[in-house]
C-alpha cells in the first residue's frame, strides 16, 4: 500500500489585539527593516550611500525616515580616521551688481558681418534705456524734507491717510458771486501761431504780483465781519486740499479757529507760492542746493516762467476789461500784473458756507464775446530726463508731449484745472516754454500754446470734482469741531498722509508782518464774541 502524503498544519497564532504575527521568526531576527510604499521607485537592491533615494526627490517617503538603519557609523577604534574634503571651495553667491555691458561683446560677435536693421537698433536702444532706468531706480531712494519744522511739543490732533480720501464725495451747488475786483488785459492771438520753428523769446516782466494770505485780505475781513460765511480761504489753498492725494512734496496750511469762523492761511514764504516741477515723475528730482535741476531751483524757475508768460501773451497797452471794483491790494502807483479777484461763496453743508478768493489772468475775445481766461506755462528743463524733446515732438506729436506732462506734473495740472472750475473761467491757455540751453536757467523761448476747456480737461486727467469737494468738506467738518486756537495741516514729505497739529498762538510770528493772524487779533478785528 503506497504511503499517504503527510501534511503538517502550521502553527496559527491568535492575535487578540490586532492582526498579524505577534512574534518574529527566528530566521528573521536581527535583520533591519525599511518600510516603503508600493508606488515608490526602488533603484538598487543594496545602496550603502543612500544617494538612490535622493535621485527621485524623496517621493513616496519622508526624507531620512526608515533609511537610517543603513547609515554607516564608525566605531570608537576608528577615531584616528578622518575624511579629507578635496572639493574646490564654493564661490561667494552674493548679489551680483548689474552690468549693462555684460553681453556687449557677445552681441558684437553675433552681429559681425551682418548689417543691423533699423527696427533692431530701436529695440536695442529701448532695452538699454529700460535697463538703465531699472538700475538707476534701484540705486536712488529720494527722501524729501518737510515744508515746516515740526516742533516735538506740538500734539497731533488727527492723522488723515490719503487712502481714506478716495471714497469721499460731495456735490456742491451753484456758487454765488459776492465781489469781482481788478482789471484784466486781453489775450494776444499772435501767440497761437508760435511753433518750435517760429519760436519767440520769453521776456522778463517788471510787473508786481501780489500773494496775500486769507487773513490779510481786506475784502475777506469785511465779509467775515458781516457774517457772510463761516469758512474763508484762497483758491491756492483750496486746490491744495482738493488735489492732496496727488501731491508728493510736503506743504502746510495754517488753520485759525476764531469764534465760529475758520481761516485757512499760508505762511510767509510758504512753498505754496511756488510751482512744482516733475513732482510725480518716475525719475525723482533730487533736493540739492547746488544743482540747477534741484527741487527748489526748478520751483523758482517755473514760477518766474509762469509769471512772465502770463503777462507776455496779453496786450499790454490795449483795452482792459474792468471787473467792477478796484484791485484791493493796489498801493500807490505800482505796476500791477493783470489779475482779477473773484470772491465766490459755496455751500458745503446745511449750516456752513465757504468764501473762496479766485484769481483770473486775462480775457479772450471769442465770437464777439469776452471769455475769462486762465494762463499757465509748462516749462522744459532737460529732455533727457523726460524722454520727450519738445522741439522735435511738439509740432507733430503734441498729444505725446501733453501726456508726458500729465504723468510728470499730475498734481500741478490738477490744481490748475480745479482752480479754473472753481473760479468759473471758460478757457485754460497752456504755454510750452523751454530753456535756450539746458544749463541756462535765465533765458527761455516760447515753443507753442494750447487751448483746453476746464471740464473736458478734468475728464481727461481723471479729476472728479465730487471727490475734491468731498475732501474739502471733510477737512472743514473736522476743523469746525476743534476748540478755538491755531492749528497746522502738514502733508508728510515721504508718506501719503496729512497730519493736523495743534500749535501755540505765537507760532509763525514772522508771518504777521502786515496784519496779525492770531486768534485774539482776528476776534478783535471781526468783533467775534
Amino acid at each position: 500500500m503506497p504511503a499517504q502524503p503527510f501534511f503538517q498544519v502550521p502553527t496559527v497564532e491568535d492575535n487578540e489585539d490586532g492582526w498579524g504575527p505577534t512574534t518574529v521568526p527566528q530566521q528573521l531576527e536581527g535583520i533591519p527593516y525599511a518600510p516603503f510604499s508600493k508606488g515608490e521607485k526602488v533603484s538598487k537592491i543594496s545602496d550603502f550611500t543612500g544617494s538612490g533615494f535622493n535621485r527621485f526627490g524623496g517621493r513616496g517617503r519622508d526624507q531620512g525616515q526608515g533609511v537610517a538603519v543603513f547609515n554607516f557609523f564608525h566605531n570608537e577604534e576608528e577615531d584616528s580616521f578622518h575624511l579629507v574634503d578635496n572639493k574646490p571651495a564654493a564661490k561667494n553667491k552674493g548679489q551680483r551688481r548689474f552690468n549693462p555691458q555684460r553681453f556687449a561683446h557677445r552681441n558684437t560677435q553675433f552681429s559681425r558681418g551682418q548689417p543691423e536693421q533699423p527696427h533692431q537698433a530701436r529695440q536695442k536702444q529701448q532695452k538699454q534705456r529700460q535697463f538703465q532706468n531699472f538700475h538707476r531706480d534701484n540705486q536712488r531712494q529720494v527722501t524729501y524734507s518737510s515744508s515746516v519744522d515740526i516742533r516735538p511739543e506740538w500734539p497731533v490732533v488727527e492723522s488723515i491717510p490719503f487712502t481714506s480720501l478716495a471714497k469721499l464725495n460731495f456735490t456742491v451747488g451753484k456758487p454765488e458771486d459776492i465781489a469781482f475786483c481788478g482789471a484784466l488785459e486781453y489775450y494776444d492771438k499772435v501767440y497761437d501761431r508760435v511753433t518750435p520753428k517760429v519760436d519767440r523769446p520769453l521776456k522778463r516782466t517788471n510787473k508786481v504780483f501780489k500773494s496775500v494770505t486769507t487773513s490779510d485780505d481786506p475784502v475777506i475781513r469785511k465779509l467775515a465781519s458781516e457774517d457772510k460765511a463761516q469758512v474763508f480761504m484762497t483758491d491756492v489753498l483750496l486746490t491744495s486740499l482738493m488735489c492732496a492725494p496727488r501731491s508728493v512734496y510736503s506743504w502746510d496750511i495754517v488753520v485759525t479757529r476764531a469764534g465760529d469762523k475758520l481761516f485757512f492761511d499760508k505762511r510767509d514764504g510758504s512753498n505754496l507760492d511756488y510751482l512744482t516741477v516733475a513732482e510725480t515723475a518716475p525719475e525723482s528730482v533730487l533736493e540739492e542746493k547746488d544743482n540747477i535741476n534741484g527741487v527748489q531751483q526748478l520751483s523758482q524757475e517755473a514760477t518766474g516762467v509762469n509769471q512772465a508768460f502770463s503777462q507776455q501773451v496779453l496786450v499790454t497797452n490795449g483795452e482792459k476789461y474792468e471787473c467792477g471794483s478796484k484791485n484791493p491790494f493796489a498801493e500807490g502807483n505800482e505796476n500791477l500784473a493783470s489779475t482779477a479777484y473773484r470772491y465766490r461763496k459755496y455751500k458745503v453743508s446745511a449750516d456752513t458756507e465757504l468764501v473762496v478768493r479766485c484769481e483770473i489772468d486775462g480775457v479772450l475775445k471769442h465770437k464777439g464775446q469776452d471769455e475769462l481766461l486762465s494762463v499757465k506755462a509748462l516749462n522744459e528743463f532737460d529732455p533727457k530726463l523726460t524722454g520727450v524733446d519738445w522741439r522735435h515732438k511738439l509740432e507733430t506729436q503734441r498729444g505725446a508731449v501733453l501726456a508726458t506732462e500729465l504723468k510728470n506734473n499730475a498734481n500741478k495740472l490738477a490744481k490748475w484745472t480745479a482752480a479754473a472750475l472753481v473760479s468759473g473761467v471758460e478757457i485754460i491757455k497752456l504755454g510750452y516754454v523751454s530753456r535756450v540751453h539746458q544749463r541756462d536757467t535765465r533765458h527761455h523761448v516760447i515753443l507753442g500754446t494750447q487751448v483746453c476747456k476746464p471740464k473736458d480737461f478734468a475728464m481727461q486727467i481723471n479729476l472728479h470734482m465730487e471727490n475734491c469737494w468731498g475732501i474739502v468738506r471733510a477737512v472743514i467738518d473736522l476743523c469746525l469741531k476743534l476748540d478755538e486756537g491755531k492749528y497746522l495741516i502738514v502733508k508728510e514729505p515721504n508718506k501719503p498722509v496729512m497730519r493736523l497739529y495743534s500749535v501755540p498762538e505765537n507760532a509763525f510770528e514772522q508771518v504777521c508782518r502786515r496784519a496779525c493772524i492770531c486768534t485774539q487779533c482776528l476776534r478783535r478785528c471781526l468783533q467775534v464774541g
